[in-house]
């Protein structure tokens, strides 16, 4: 009799769980259609938002560039320069300060991305502009397209022309490694968003505290 009735039992635990792996596999198809769709939608959208990975003054440079002809688009420097290193880059450039946004809590390329996605949803962005050099592809390409892509922001990929060799380098291994936590952080995203502390509008950067507490800029940036 107990080998029946646990027979039975494990039956019906059976049943159930297949009617909720077949739910959730249902939905995960339902979301997925609809997030495509987003994000094909989002391509053909003109760019919200320029999102700069720091660790190249080349590409504060650039995006600077990018920022004068196209004030109206909100700038995010992610971990980048020193604040009034990129202060000096945009005022040679002449361009308006009131809408350039320095994050400074990342540590690290997933942390560019981790403590910026917050910022751009905040924003309603649909369609990002990622700026970065050619030495950082592809992982920061792929690890913007799973972590953002999810999320239905469409990435548009823009390059700095670096002078002189960059300080990071890149490996398979590195870039396998960012690539798997990005894809499990795409999913933990939608329910953990870690704010940052530390965002600071670049019209709002206090020169005088920094002048006092001494900062060194890099050569390409005093060149301008």
């Amino acid at each position: 009799m107990k080998s029946v009735r646990s027979s039975k039992n494990y039956s019906k635990w059976r049943h159930f769980l297949q009617k909720i792996t077949f739910g959730l596999c249902l939905l995960l198809s339902f979301w997925l259609v609809f997030n495509t769709i987003t994000l094909i939608y989002a391509s053909s959208k003109a760019v919200d938002a320029n999102f700069v990975l720091g660790g190249s003054i080349q590409r504060e440079i650039y995006a600077a560039e990018l920022a004068r002809k196209n004030p109206k688009i909100p700038t995010l420097i992610s971990q980048g320069s020193q604040d009034p290193c990129i202060l000096r880059i945009f005022q040679k450039k002449a361009v308006s300060l009131s809408n350039i946004w320095l994050e400074k809590c990342a540590n690290s390329t997933f942390g560019n991305f981790v403590y910026s996605l917050p910022i751009l949803k905040k924003w309603k962005v649909h369609k990002v502009r990622l700026i970065t050099s050619s030495s950082h592809l592809p992982r920061a390409k792929w690890m913007a397209q799973i972590i953002f892509g999810t999320h239905g922001i469409w990435v548009e990929l823009d390059i700095a022309k670096e002078k002189g060799v960059p300080g990071n380098r890149e490996s398979w291994i590195k870039t396998g490694l960012d690539v798997t936590r990005s894809i499990f952080w795409a999913g933990l995203s939608h329910f953990i968003r870690p704010q940052c502390s530390d965002v600071t509008e670049l019209i709002d950067v206090d020169i005088k505290a920094w002048q006092q507490r001494g900062f060194n800029c890099e050569r390409q940036g005093r060149e301008i």
